[in-house]
């Protein structure tokens, strides 16, 4: 059901909440030059704006963007950020989602990474003009689809929205998908930061693109066209670490998106992700996450809330009883 947020503070502060891993959280502002957000530990999930109108100021980590008309800027969670109407700027009129981006995302966003994203900061845009209207028709459809229960909601609550249920929930990311693919495929990459050397950024994104292929140094090299010996040299001394072990960074982040957002065994996700046997891929899933591929799981899901919640100024998500945010601002 859709959720107004107009009693809440205009300005969000360090200790606001973000939305747990699991939801899908949908809504639309238009703020004035008090509005601001500071998360100092970042975010659980991820955060997508669309900027119709006015301009906003995004920082994460120690990258920093401008948002104007026409721009999608996404940030990754677990890096401190903030975000704020423009210095100079009377608005920011913008979209919003959180939610957990889909792993076909990363190759698509990697070309318009701050800096080379080591902050997983990423500004894509200008997106044409001429697809503007397009961009957002496809933001009010994601709302839509947000409060989807087998019929189509009625039209024109630009409200805060948790999507409910496991339809909604997908349908609402298959929308999301669409925005982030549009973006990413008109709007026009900035240049390449220097010093990457371009057959280390094609590895890396050969590696994103198929994370289960069956890749070796030897593979890749020959896919850039440099001796392997060359290829891994390069690669570690550019990246900080070799080329296998940036591969099985992929496949781990790789197989969590699957167990966050399917039903696949924790042999399917294995196989999936490019282990060759379970028991390996649960070692090294432990070893990285904390705790096995299950738990995992088991965690993501139970931040997903399962009743009706109201929102309240000055209270936290209640993941036990909300499928609202309760205090959040944006």
């Amino acid at each position: 059901m859709p959720v107004r947020a107009d009693d809440l503070p205009r300005t969000a502060g360090p200790a606001d909440p973000s939305p747990p891993p699991g939801l899908v959280v949908v809504g639309h502002f238009d703020e004035d030059a008090a509005y601001g957000v500071n998360r100092p530990h970042g975010s659980d999930s991820w955060l997508l704006t669309w900027t119709t109108g006015g301009s906003g100021r995004v920082r994460q980590g120690a990258g920093e963007v401008r948002a104007g008309a026409g721009d999608l800027v996404v940030l990754a969670p677990g890096v401190p950020h903030s975000y704020a109407v423009e210095p100079g700027a009377r608005h920011w009129r913008f979209w919003w989602a959180h939610c957990q981006a889909r792993p076909s995302w990363t190759p698509w966003l990697r070309p318009y990474g701050a800096g080379g994203a080591p902050d997983g900061l990423y500004a894509v845009g200008p997106v044409p003009a001429a697809l503007h209207d397009r961009m957002e028709g496809a933001w009010r459809r994601r709302h839509a689809d947000a409060r989807w229960t087998g019929a189509d909601p009625p039209a024109g609550d630009l409200g805060i929205v948790v999507a409910q249920g496991a339809a909604a929930r997908e349908l609402a990311l298959c929308g999301l998908e669409e925005a982030v693919l549009l973006a990413a495929a008109s709007a026009r990459p900035p240049t390449a930061p220097p010093g990457l050397d371009d057959r280390v950024r094609r590895a890396q994104a050969r590696m994103a693109a198929d994370p289960g292929a069956p890749h070796t140094v030897r593979s890749l090299a020959a896919e850039v066209s440099l001796s392997p010996s060359r290829f891994a040299h390069l690669f570690t001394e550019q990246v900080g670490r070799s080329p296998m072990r940036a591969l099985l960074e992929t496949r781990l982040d790789h197989a969590a998106r699957l167990l966050e957002g399917t039903d696949l065994s924790v042999e399917r996700v294995a196989s999936a992700s490019g282990f060759a046997s379970a028991f390996h891929f649960s070692r090294v899933f432990r070893a990285r996450h904390g705790t096995p591929p299950g738990a995992y799981r088991d965690g993501m899901r139970a931040a997903i809330p399962v009743r009706k919640g109201t929102w309240k100024r000055g209270t936290k998500w209640d993941t036990d009883t909300a499928t609202t945010p309760q205090g959040f601002r944006g």
